[in-house]
């Protein structure tokens, strides 16, 4: 039998799903799971305003969910470790299977 998670672990992920739940930080996200990026460059990848941008990143950070470095002038984002990333690949594979039919996996 599988061990139950602790309280705090349940209402980290559920927080973690709060900030995913948004189509703007989701868009992110599934960026910073692959590459560093700056916010000008997330920006216009995604099409929304440099300040929106910024404040869905500043929240992202703060929910643990991303990373920063600086590189001179620029501050570069990514997703924050291997747990998040795969996080973001498997929400959006699932997704794909839902929308295109795909054979879902079974095990």
């Amino acid at each position: 039998m599988q061990q139950q998670p602790t309280d705090a672990q349940v209402e980290t992920a559920v927080e973690a799903f709060r900030m995913l739940s948004d189509t703007t930080r989701l868009r992110l996200m599934w960026l910073l799971s692959s590459g560093e990026y700056d916010v000008s460059s997330l920006a216009q990848t995604i099409g929304v305003a440099r300040p929106s941008v910024s404040q869905h990143l500043a929240k992202l950070r703060l929910a643990g969910l991303v990373r920063t470095r600086r590189d001179g002038r620029r501050v570069l984002y990514r997703a924050r470790d291997v747990h998040v990333r795969g996080l973001i690949t498997q929400a959006l594979f699932h997704a794909d299977h839902e929308v295109s039919g795909i054979p879902r996996h079974e095990d």
